[in-house]
């Protein structure tokens, strides 16, 4: 009889165990939350259940963000994370915080169009806001200024654009009118031309002034800009192209590839954010003429092509040793 206890014993502590496990999962999803007052929150567009638990637990509404993804994975019913501001009451649960941001309950909309956003793709956008009406065109390359807007529920797509189109113009008057003397562009369509390249080359952003000094350089000069994403706008409207460039491609005559021609591309390859049309308008003070990556998300820079060739034999071994190619 004694051995049969002993027995149980590690089956019933087995048991309480459990059922600690499932008091734990549950009691944490649908008990009172850390929120100390009724708190609004911003979930940004295009936000992640990841960036969001993050900002929660960030902003004190949530414990743990770990234990927030993990039960919402299991008990949300995959219904998705809707962008805007809403108000999360005093104590809210875990549970409760997500059924708010998956549910319709919005203080506030937005839209946001991040740096460096081509047209088409900010037409997409606006196109996938159910809350707006209307159809629009995809808008002129250059014309919208990234930023985050406020949308109202009902309104017109066409207005949204205005004002971003609307926005823009103001920033490029406003830059424009505090431009350094002696730039390297004539216009503000020029600038923005210039602005755009300078947007997709500039990997980190301590870098932009040099990228659009090293830019103006070239084009003081009369030498080619050569830069990348010239040569990909005509292929994909400036979306990803997805795989190498080819050397058809590099060779491609039209009017945005710098590879074949002296000069600005007749227009826009994307929308440039405020700092990037700051840079051209403003550019470093630097006798760079050459850049190539330096494996950190930045570029070593180079006056001469001898010091040119040095840097790109670095970044080739550095890319074999990474196994590239």
């Amino acid at each position: 009889m004694l051995g049969s206890r002993r027995g149980c014993l590690p089956i019933i502590l087995a048991g309480v165990l459990l059922l600690g496990a499932v008091g734990w999962f549950f009691g944490g999803w649908y008990s009172a939350g850390p929120l100390v007052k009724d708190t609004a929150f911003v979930v940004p567009e295009g936000s992640s259940l990841s960036s969001v638990a993050a900002k929660l637990e960030r902003d004190g509404a949530i414990a743990s963000a770990s234990a927030f993804k993990l039960r919402a994975r299991i008990l949300s019913g995959g219904a998705p994370i809707k962008a805007g501001e809403f108000l999360l009451p005093k104590g809210a649960s875990p549970g409760k915080i997500l059924r708010i941001i998956q549910g319709d309950e919005v203080l506030r909309r937005f839209v946001t169009v991040p740096e460096g956003m081509p047209s088409v793709m900010v037409h997409e956008r606006l196109m996938a806001q159910q809350n707006l009406t209307g159809n629009v065109d995809v808008p002129a390359e250059g014309s919208i200024l990234p930023d985050t807007y406020e949308i109202g529920k009902g309104e017109s797509r066409q207005s949204i654009l205005l004002r971003m189109q609307t926005a823009m113009q103001r920033t490029l008057a406003e830059l424009w009118a505090k431009r350094a003397k002696d730039i390297a562009v004539s216009t503000p369509q020029e600038a923005l031309a210039l602005a755009s390249i300078v947007e997709k080359e500039t990997g980190k952003p301590a870098e932009r002034s040099v990228v659009a000094g090293l830019y103006s350089n070239r084009l003081r000069q009369g030498i080619m800009l050569q830069a990348d994403p010239t040569i990909i706008y005509p292929i994909t409207k400036g979306k990803p192209l997805g795989r190498r460039i080819r050397q058809s491609e590099i060779q491609a005559v039209n009017d945005y590839n710098t590879y074949s021609m002296v000069g600005l591309p007749k227009g826009p390859i994307t929308n440039p954010g405020r700092a990037s049309i700051e840079a051209v308008l403003n550019p470093a003070k630097t006798d760079a003429l050459y850049m190539v990556a330096d494996g950190t998300g930045g570029h070593q820079f180079a006056s001469t092509l001898a010091q040119h060739n040095a840097n790109v034999e670095k970044w080739y071994t550095l890319r074999k040793a990474r196994g590239d190619f």
